[in-house]
C-alpha cells in the first residue's frame, strides 16, 4: 500500500511506471501496491507515520544492498564491500549454497531485467532469471520476515510477460533472506529491519509450548550474533495469481484515472 502524493504528471509517470521505445507502462509493483495490508496499516499506526516511513526507507536500503551482493554472487562474482549490517544474510546464503544441494546457474543477461507485456500493458524489473536443479523459472528475492501469499500475484506478472519470450520458462521461486539473533538464554528472537527492533519470545517460538525456561524480563536479553536464515520457495499455479494481478490492475487504473487520462494513457 503506498501513501504517495504526485506534484504533476512527469512525476506520476517517473514514480509509476517506465517508457519504454515510446509507450509508458504502469509499473507492476505500483499495481500490486493496491492490494489491501492490514499488517503494514497495524504498523503505520504502531509507529506513526513519520517514524513508519523513516524505518521503511532504511530496510529499503538494507534489501537493495542484499540484492546487489546476492546477485553478484548468483553471477560468480565477488561482491565487493558489503555493509556490516547485511554480512550475517549474505553469509547465511553462501552457506545455504553450500549445504542446500541445489544446483542453481544464472546467466548474468538474466539479472536485473526489464519485462513488459504489450498485452496487458505493464511493465517491471525481475531480480534473476534462473535454473534450479535443471527447471527454467523467474527467482525474486524478498528480505522479508516471511513468504507472503502477496509475492504470488507480483511473480505471476512477471511470468504472463516472459512465457511470450521463453518457451522454456516452467516456474517461480521466492528466495528470502533475512537474518535475526536469539537469546541465548530464552529462546527468544529479534530481528532488526531499518532500526526497529522486532522480538518475539522464547514462548511464541516453541509453538507456544514451555521450552523449560522462563522468558526475560525486559532489558534482559543475552543475544547472541545475528544469524542468516535462506527459504526457497516454489510458488505453483501462476495463472491463478495472475487473474488476482488483473483485477489489482484495474483497480489501479480507476484509482489514478484522472493521472491517467493527463497522460493520455
Amino acid at each position: 500500500m503506498a501513501f504517495t502524493e504526485f506534484t504533476d504528471e512527469q512525476d506520476f509517470k517517473t514514480q509509476c511506471g517506465y517508457d519504454i521505445d515510446g509507450v509508458w507502462y504502469p509499473r507492476v509493483t505500483r499495481i500490486t501496491d493496491m492490494k489491501a495490508k492490514p499488517a503494514l496499516l497495524k504498523f503505520y499506526a504502531d509507529v506513526g507515520f513519520a517514524r513508519a516511513k523513516e524505518i521503511s526507507a532504511k530496510s529499503a536500503e538494507m534489501g537493495t544492498a542484499v540484492h546487489e551482493a546476492i546477485e553478484k554472487i548468483l553471477i560468480g562474482q565477488r561482491p565487493g564491500d558489503i555493509p556490516v549490517s547485511i554480512l550475517p544474510s549474505v553469509r547465511g546464503f553462501l552457506e545455504f549454497l553450500k549445504t542446500s544441494g541445489i544446483k542453481l546457474k544464472v546467466n548474468p543477461e538474466h539479472v536485473e531485467r526489464r519485462i513488459m507485456n504489450p498485452e496487458h500493458r505493464y511493465a517491471g524489473t525481475i531480480d534473476v532469471m534462473a535454473e534450479i536443479d535443471g527447471r527454467f523459472g523467474v527467482l525474486d528475492i524478498k528480505t522479508s520476515e516471511s513468504i507472503y501469499r502477496d509475492y504470488g500475484i507480483q511473480t505471476s506478472a512477471y511470468m504472463d510477460a516472459l512465457t511470450r519470450e521463453f518457451s522454456n520458462l516452467e516456474t517461480r521461486w521466492i528466495l528470502r533472506i533475512d537474518q535475526f539473533q536469539s537469546c541465548v538464554r530464552c529462546g527468544a528472537t529479534m530481528r532488526d529491519k531499518g532500526g526497529r527492533e522486532k522480538i518475539k519470545s522464547g514462548w511464541q517460538n516453541n509453538g507456544g509450548r514451555s521450552n523449560g525456561t522462563s522468558p526475560c524480563t525486559v532489558g534482559m536479553h543475552e543475544w547472541s550474533a545475528p544469524t542468516g536464515v535462506v527459504e526457497l520457495k516454489e510458488l505453483h499455479d501462476w495463472k491463478d495469481d495472475f487473474k488476482a494481478f488483473l483485477g489489482a490492475k484495474a483497480l489501479w487504473e480507476w484509482e489514478h484515472s484522472a493521472w491517467l487520462k493527463k497522460i493520455g494513457y
